[in-house]
């Protein structure tokens, strides 16, 4: 017999709506019994909207009385880490929205809740779970576009004074960093998804634009374990947005180009010069993609719960979600520091492990200074 599990969201924001409609494609295998909002009038409404029969305004008591088997987090970034311990100590899995926490140090005491409760913590990372990425990666597992060499990963969106008017946003100890933590990780990681383990990383990160605490732009050059070089730019000062991956493979470029989300037809192929000769067989096996779905929150929920019915750690948690954390990490050291950063170097008693501006952050970080004026 087929389980149904019970769902506990909390946080009913904006990007609440996407976790909601996952659940409503699982055709009843999740079932949303409540949702949880600091703000009743916004909880309320939620429900209403999506015709949730419980609204609460106390998480605990949800874990308690709801007893979910599933917590969906959707909450300001900060909490993310406490809710999710807190969920797994209840008994629940959790998924968790991006970022996962705000440190190395936090996602250590997520895995050591992992091992304590048995439970489990994913983050969502949903631009890694459409078709056509697992389409891309089987091709290149197999060969059949050769050695990855060259890459570029683009986040070049646009948020305004409005966007930071909200209290948590553009702040440390809240946002948890600026693009680079809240906008670039999703291509960040789905860049790692398709090329693998990082080694090295040389960043920088400037506030610009914005009256804000947090970076608005950081720049990184990152070096794969497999000898890939990637340029990677992540900006929320950029009035034409978009979002864009670009893979230069021995035989051919690959580039993905959307803004929040993509299909199959996001995607270009274009073969290198020198691939003639294989170029027929190369076309038809990327022409012969599978059933589309698309980098949304339904298709890695259905990912989520089928980890859930066979009892194992689901893609986007553990070791999976610390190549991320540390890659974002890594970054902003290196932004700050002005030295390149190997991958595992970040570790009990750096101040980077507990804090990603390793204490280095007064206000803003990298605010260009005033001309000097002459005479």
């Amino acid at each position: 017999m087929t389980q149904t599990y019970r769902a506990v969201l909390v946080g009913t924001g904006s990007v609440a709506d996407s976790h909601a409609r996952a659940i409503e494609e699982t055709r009843g295998r999740v079932q949303l019994v409540s949702a949880v909002d600091v703000e009743r009038d916004r909880v309320n409404a939620f429900c209403a909207r999506h015709k949730i029969a419980i609204a609460r305004t106390d998480y605990e008591q949800a874990l308690r009385e709801d007893r979910p088997d599933i917590v969906l987090v959707a909450a300001p970034p900060s909490l993310h880490a406490a809710m999710s311990i807190a969920a797994m100590e209840s008994g629940a899995w959790v998924l968790c929205e991006k970022p996962l926490c705000a440190s190395l140090a936090e996602l250590d005491r997520i895995a050591e809740a992992e091992v304590r409760t048995g439970r489990y913590t994913a983050c969502v990372f949903q631009q890694r779970f459409a078709s056509s990425t697992a389409h891309l990666r089987r091709l290149a597992a197999e060969g059949l576009l050769g050695r990855p060499l060259v890459a570029v990963c683009h986040t070049l969106w646009y948020r305004d004074s409005s966007y930071y008017a909200i209290p948590w946003r553009g702040k440390w100890t809240t946002e948890l960093g600026g693009p680079t933590m809240g906008l670039g990780i999703h291509a960040m990681d789905h860049l790692l998804h398709i090329l693998g383990d990082w080694a090295e990383v040389r960043a920088h990160a400037a506030t610009l634009d914005r009256a804000i605490e947090v970076e608005d732009v950081s720049m990184a050059l990152v070096r794969f374990a497999n000898g890939a070089l990637a340029s990677v730019v992540n900006s929320a000062l950029s009035p034409r947005q978009e979002t864009s991956i670009r893979l230069d493979y021995q035989r051919a470029t690959v580039e993905l180009t959307h803004l929040y989300g993509y299909t199959r037809d996001n995607w270009k192929l274009t073969l290198a010069p020198t691939a003639a000769e294989e170029g027929n067989s190369l076309v038809q096996a990327w022409q012969h993609f599978p059933p589309d779905f698309g980098s949304t929150h339904a298709a890695q929920l259905a990912e989520f719960v089928a980890d859930r019915d066979a009892g194992r750690r689901p893609s986007t948690s553990g070791d999976d979600a610390r190549r991320t954390l540390e890659l974002m990490t890594a970054l902003y050291k290196s932004a700050f520091t002005g030295k390149p950063v190997l991958r595992g170097t970040i570790l009990p008693g750096d101040p980077f492990y507990t804090a990603l501006h390793g204490g280095m952050a007064a206000g803003h970080v990298g605010r260009p200074r005033p001309e000097p004026v002459a005479g």
